[in-house]
């Protein structure tokens, strides 16, 4: 309700949410102003903007108009019908009052971050050096000494465009690529060397393990070929002469002045004579007339050392009933190609054989084979085994 005697336009009540406020002059009170705006309009010759008016909401169908109780004009009856004019007396007061924001504290001004240079974070280049103060021009640095070298600070431009400032210690020279060049070689070269020793090492120590350890599984294996008339005790009989199989053991080898001894596969090809000397097929047996052949690689486990055989020096073999003594009588070095040397009567091919020889050949020299290493012996005399191993074995 309107309290009685108040003005109706400073809307007074005593159960208003102001009613404990103090009354205000607004005989003295400051206008209320409008706050400029932080960017004014720059002038020019341009109209000012347009701002579009606020227009009255439309009226409500079927309520009623006129006047509230408390003053307040309604919207028209009907639709298409503007509100009757309220008046002026009965307008509400649109004065903003100071009081309402006396209470607040002022907040301080936000001080504005300076804008950054593009370049601030880049490093500070020195000033170029002024003159002093004489007028007389800077003077130029002084030259390198012996052995210094110069290098550009600052891209420098050329024709093919600016060079980059570590461009002359980056940028390949003669010398560069030939230091590289002999680098390469020596390491290739290095690589290569110690490929080779590891080849060497196997074919001196790695291979003689191998040999050794097949050779005793080769002897076990004539040990029982030969069976109970291998015993020296056990008297000869006559035997018939069988031609061995390829690759099992047929006799045992022995040179007492290498202290060397094997036990001969027959065969020839490389996996015959892989760990152990190898006879070859077409020719003589052991004690026969004619040429008892036999081949072996040039390693330390075999012929290694077969260029030490000197004339008299004795070969023996073993066989199953008999010890056949042979003395070497000449030593030569000949072609591959010459394979007349393992034929009966060495030499000559189509002469008929009279003797009981042996020959042994190896590739020459050693770690190559581009020649062969020939070693041709006679039988001096046949030792029955139960007589005992024959007195160049016990020397």
């Amino acid at each position: 309700m309107t309290r009685q005697g108040g003005d109706p336009r400073r809307g007074d009540q005593h159960d208003g949410p102001t009613a404990f406020l103090p009354t205000v002059d607004r005989s003295t009170a400051p206008a209320a102003t409008r706050p400029e705006p932080a960017h004014p309009q720059p002038a020019g010759p341009w109209p000012a903007p347009v701002l579009p008016t606020r227009q009255p909401p439309p009226a409500w169908p079927g309520r009623p108009t006129g006047p509230t109780p408390d003053g307040r004009q309604q919207p028209s009856g009907g639709p298409g019908r503007p509100a009757p004019p309220v008046p002026t007396g009965q307008q509400p007061d649109r004065t903003v009052d100071p009081a309402a924001t006396a209470l607040l504290p002022v907040l301080p001004a936000r001080p504005t971050a300076p804008a950054m240079d593009s370049t601030a974070l880049m490093g500070a280049v020195p000033p170029a050096p002024e003159p002093d103060g004489s007028g007389d021009p800077v003077p130029p640095p002084p030259p390198p000494r012996r052995g210094e070298r110069v290098v550009q600070l600052r891209p420098e431009q050329t024709g093919e465009g600016y060079k980059s400032v570590y461009s002359e210690l980056t940028r390949p020279t003669f010398a560069s690529r030939l230091r590289t060049g002999v680098r390469v070689s020596g390491e290739v070269l290095i690589t290569f060397g110690l490929v080779v020793l590891l080849f060497a090492g196997y074919e001196i120590w790695g291979k003689s393990a191998l040999v050794d350890a097949h050779q005793s599984k080769l002897n076990q294996q004539l040990a029982q070929a030969w069976g109970p008339t291998g015993d020296p005790t056990v008297s000869p009989g006559p035997t018939k002469a069988v031609a061995p199989a390829e690759g099992k053991p047929i006799a045992g080898l022995y040179i007492p002045s290498l202290d060397k001894n094997w036990v001969v596969v027959e065969g020839v090809t490389q996996e015959d004579i892989r760990y152990a000397p190898g006879h070859y097929p077409k020719s003589a047996l052991p004690g026969e007339v004619g040429n008892f052949s036999v081949a072996g690689h040039r390693n330390r486990a075999t012929f290694w050392r077969l260029d030490e055989l000197k004339s008299g020096d004795a070969i023996l073999l073993e066989g199953k009933q008999d010890w056949y003594v042979y003395k070497v009588y000449q030593s030569r070095i000949v072609r591959p190609d010459q394979v007349e040397v393992v034929a009966p009567v060495p030499g000559e091919p189509n002469a008929k054989p009279t003797r009981k020889l042996l020959t042994l050949t190896t590739c020459n020299p050693k770690f190559d084979n581009y020649q062969r290493l020939i070693v041709h012996a006679e039988l001096d005399r046949t030792q029955p085994k139960s007589q005992g191993p024959p007195p160049e074995l016990r020397g």
